[in-house]
């Protein structure tokens, strides 16, 4: 059979296949560990760090949609030093790539997060998650400021030599715009699109599903959305691209490297099929051996208008 090279770049980043496990899907590893072979994936990336535990919000705080999920967690984690202690020697073991997320609610702890875990030798590189609210900043997000996304980019990049990506949010009218304060900030590359807005409601108590009334929107409902987001990045800022967005199956991942991805995060479907993964990368060996294309990177921004 003809060799298929399946692997991709994001900065000095190498990855052996364009298959990611999104953030806050696959909790650190261990949970889903069971069910798939993580050495097989290009790499997983954690479940939110904060510098301290997060209990996050009050449930119910998930509720299934009609195609997706809302959830509203409220980035709850064990904080920076319980996952150095506990969650890094378990992950240490995967032997996948690891992507460290980093969530904060100023620009300081984004630093400090960033700084301690640079030190680890199993963090290969960090995805910054400006979807947060900014505590001193009367709770706005980060992720909705252009200038703020460039500042922590350049904070950031300043205390590591990492591959720095940056993770948008598609609540914005110009995601392009984003992307650019990032490159320019030093980021190695964005991840798009983070969940949309979203709620729902009991039509019987007249209460919403989930306590925080509105939450993060997932699934295949998305991914339209997310494919534009993509594109214009794509057709705009120079920078590599991991897609994000109901990615259910391999056709869906190729669809989102044709639109400008470099590499794709899968996040809902792992509830559904946590060893979709595997089941999506030998659908990529087939579609390359059926369409003739030796290299997975050449899929990358392909698209034909």
């Amino acid at each position: 059979m003809r060799s298929i090279d399946l692997s991709v770049k994001i900065g000095s980043l190498n990855l052996q296949n364009p298959i990611l496990l999104a953030s806050g899907t696959v909790g650190y590893g261990n949970e889903i560990s069971e069910y798939t072979d993580l050495t097989k994936i290009g790499g997983i990336v954690t479940k939110s760090v904060s510098l301290n535990p997060r209990k996050g919000n009050p449930p119910p705080r998930i509720t299934e949609t009609a195609s997706g999920m809302l959830n509203a967690i409220g980035l709850a984690n064990v904080g920076l030093e319980e996952f150095i202690k506990t969650k890094i020697p378990f992950l240490k073991n995967i032997g996948s790539t690891l992507i460290c997320n980093i969530a904060a609610s100023s620009i300081e702890e984004y630093v400090e997060c960033t700084r301690t875990l640079d030190f680890e030798d199993t963090v290969k590189a960090f995805e910054i998650n400006v979807s947060c609210p900014n505590v001193k900043d009367g709770g706005l997000i980060f992720g909705n400021d252009v200038k703020n996304v460039a500042i922590i980019t350049e904070k950031v990049r300043a205390v590591t030599s990492k591959p720095i990506i940056i993770k948008l949010s598609p609540n914005t009218a110009s995601i392009k715009e984003f992307a650019q304060a990032a490159k320019d900030g030093g980021a190695d590359a964005v991840s798009a699109i983070n969940t949309l807005v979203g709620t729902s409601f009991n039509i019987y108590t007249r209460k919403p599903k989930i306590k925080n009334i509105t939450g993060g929107l997932s699934g295949p409902a998305i991914k339209p959305v997310a494919l534009a987001k993509v594109l214009e990045i794509s057709r705009n800022v120079d920078i590599p691209i991991i897609g994000i967005g109901g990615i259910m199956s391999w056709q869906d991942a190729v669809e989102f490297m044709i639109c400008g991805a470099t590499a794709v995060q899968l996040g809902t479907v792992n509830f559904i099929n946590p060893n979709a993964s595997l089941e999506i990368i030998d659908g990529l060996k087939n579609y390359c051996l059926e369409t003739n294309l030796t290299k997975i990177s050449d899929l990358t921004a392909s698209f034909l208008i």
